[in-house]
C-alpha cells in the first residue's frame, strides 16, 4: 500500500510544510520501521519516541511526526503537530481508508466484564452465522484466526490494519473491548462505533487517572463521541451507568438487576454448574442456559442479550450463542484436580472483582469445605487497592497464599507489605517470594471438595520483573495436579 503523505495528513493541523512524498506504512517503533514508513514519535510513560528519530531514519523512515521541540538536525523531514498521539489516530484512519465505517462495531467498556461480554456476544454472532470478529484481552479472534495482542485495545495502527483485513474478509460485525487507556490515548478516536456497552465502574487504574471521577470521564468519552444513529447499552444497576444515562444524547437501551423496565432476569438459578433463567427484553423472552458461573456473570449475560436483542438477532440464535459460549479463558475458569479439589483461575485484579469472584465461589462450595486463595498485586499500578484486596480475601478464605504478580519496576517487598496491611490476623496468610512455590503450596494443602482461587493473572504466560518478561503460567502448574 502506498499513500501520499499530504493525503495521510488530512484534518491534522501542522506547523510546517508537508513534503509531497509517498509512504508505504506507519510505525511508532523505530526498530520495526521499514523503508518508506512514516514514523510517529510518541512520548510514552517509560520511553520517548523522539529519542529514536535518527534510528527510524536509518531504518528507512521517509518522514517523522512529532509534537516535541527538536533542536537537533536529522537526515529527513520532521513534521510538527500539536498532539502526536491524537494525530496517530487520524493518520492511521486516513492511511487505511477508515475501514471501520463498513463494519458494525460494538465497543465494550467498564472496569470488569469486558472480555466476558465480548466473548458471549461473539458466540451469539457465531450461532447466528454472522461473519464476525472479537478484539480484546484474548487477542484478535475470527472464524479463521487467533492472533495475540499486547493491549486490551490495540494501538491505532494495529487496529485499523486489522479492520482493513476484516473488511477484505467480508466480516460484518466486530465486538471489541475499549479500555480507559485507549480512550485517553486516542487509540479509538476515529473508529466508527455503532453500539457501545457500559458494564460497570469501580476504582481501578487510579495510578494513571488519579481520581475515580477522572476515570469515569474517560469512559464517558466513548459514549459522547457516538452519533445519534448509534445505540448505547448501559448497566442501569451501576451508579455510573445512571450518570451516563443522564448525560448522553445517544439512544439508550438499558439492562438491570432490579429495574423491570430494562432488560432483566425474570427468574434465575446460579449454581456451580452454571446459570439458568428467563430474561425479559421488551415483548420477548429468552431462556438462558449458560455454563458460566457466578452472579456477576448474570450481568454480563444481560449486557450481551440487550445488545444482540436490539441488533435484531433471532431468539434461538441468542439462546444457542449463550448456551454454546464456553468458559472464558482465565475468567472463573474451573479445573478439577485428581484429589477432588477444584481450582478456579480468574483474572480478577481489583477489589470489586475479588468481591464478586470470591462471593461466587462461596456460594458454590460445599458445607465444611474451604476456600484458599493465591494472589498478589501488580507493580506500578494503583497502590490503594492492595490492602482492600487483602481484607476481602481474609473474609472469604481459610488461608491466603500471597505471591508476586508482575511487580514490574516496583520493589516486590513493598507490594507485599501494602497487601498484608489489610489483614487483621497474621495466621490468615503466608508470604512467598516465588509465585510457583505459593501456588503449589496451596494446591498441596487443598483436599477433596476444597476450592483454590488463583487470582490476578488469568491465562497470562509471563511474570514481568524490571522490564523483562519471563515465562510463567499458573495454568501449566495447575495441570500438573490433574
Amino acid at each position: 500500500m502506498r499513500k501520499s503523505l499530504p493525503s495521510v495528513m488530512q484534518n491534522i493541523t501542522v506547523k510546517n510544510l508537508i513534503p509531497d512524498i509517498k509512504i508505504r506504512g506507519l510505525s511508532t517503533d523505530s526498530k520495526k520501521v521499514t523503508f518508506g514508513d512514516l514514523f510517529i514519535a510518541i512520548k510514552g510513560q517509560k520511553y520517548d519516541g523522539n529519542d529514536y528519530i535518527e534510528s527510524a531514519f536509518k531504518n528507512g523512515a521517509v518522514a517523522v511526526l512529532s509534537d516535541s521541540k527538536i533542536e537537533s538536525s536529522f537526515s529527513g523531514p520532521i513534521i510538527k503537530v500539536r498532539n502526536a498521539r491524537k494525530s496517530l489516530s487520524t493518520v492511521a484512519h486516513n492511511f487505511y481508508g477508515n475501514p471501520s465505517k463498513d463494519i458494525f462495531v460494538i465497543g465494550i467498556t467498564g472496569t470488569n466484564g469486558k472480555t466476558s461480554v465480548a466473548s458471549i456476544l461473539y458466540s451469539i454472532f457465531f450461532s447466528a452465522g454472522i461473519n464476525s470478529a472479537q478484539i480484546g484481552t484474548l487477542g484478535f479472534l475470527n472464524n479463521t484466526n487467533n492472533q495475540k495482542s499486547s493491549y486490551t485495545t490495540p494501538e491505532a495502527i494495529e487496529l485499523n490494519d486489522y479492520f482493513l483485513k476484516l473488511k477484505k474478509a467480508k466480516s460484518t460485525h466486530v465486538v471489541m473491548e475499549v479500555s480507559s487507556h485507549a480512550l485517553d490515548q486516542y487509540r479509538v478516536e476515529k473508529i466508527d462505533f455503532n453500539m457501545a456497552v457500559f458494564t460497570n465502574l469501580t476504582p481501578e487504574h487510579l495510578d494513571y487517572h488519579k481520581t475515580l471521577e477522572s476515570y469515569y470521564k474517560t469512559k464517558l468519552k466513548l459514549f459522547k463521541s457516538m452519533s445519534n444513529d448509534s445505540i448505547a447499552v448501559i448497566n442501569k444497576s451501576d451508579f455510573h451507568g445512571e450518570k451516563i444515562i443522564k448525560t448522553i444524547k445517544t439512544p439508550i437501551k438499558s439492562y438491570s438487576n432490579t429495574d423491570t423496565g430494562s432488560v432483566h432476569f425474570d427468574s434465575k438459578s446460579v449454581t456451580s454448574s452454571g446459570i439458568k433463567g428467563l430474561i425479559i427484553a421488551g415483548n420477548k423472552e429468552y431462556d438462558i442456559d449458560s455454563n458460566l458461573i457466578g452472579e456477576f456473570n448474570c450481568e454480563n449475560i444481560l449486557a450481551a442479550v440487550t445488545a444482540a436483542h436490539h441488533i435484531g438477532i433471532g431468539k434461538e440464535d441468542i439462546e444457542d450463542g449463550i448456551k454454546n459460549c464456553k468458559p472464558i479463558p482465565g475468567r472463573m475458569e474451573s479445573f478439577e484436580l485428581l484429589k477432588g479439589a477444584t481450582v478456579i483461575i480468574d483474572y480478577a485484579h481489583t477489589p470489586d472483582a475479588y468481591e464478586k469472584s470470591l462471593k461466587a465461589i462461596s456460594n458454590i462450595i460445599m458445607d465444611n469445605r474451604f476456600i484458599y486463595v493465591v494472589f498478589g498485586a501488580g507493580g506500578d499500578r494503583d497502590k490503594t487497592k492492595r490492602f482492600e484486596m487483602a481484607k476481602i480475601t481474609e473474609r472469604y478464605c481459610k488461608h491466603c497464599f500471597i505471591t508476586p504478580d508482575n511487580p514490574r519496576y516496583e520493589d516486590p517487598q513493598e507490594i507485599l507489605a501494602q497487601i498484608i496491611s489489610g489483614y487483621s490476623k497474621k495466621s490468615k496468610y503466608t508470604i512467598y517470594d516465588d509465585r510457583e512455590t505459593g501456588l503449589r503450596s496451596a494446591l498441596n494443602i487443598a483436599l477433596d471438595g476444597d476450592i483454590v482461587a488463583v487470582l490476578g493473572k488469568g491465562r497470562e504466560q509471563y511474570q514481568e520483573i524490571e522490564g523483562r518478561k519471563t515465562f510463567y503460567s499458573d495454568l501449566n502448574i495447575v495441570r500438573d495436579y490433574q
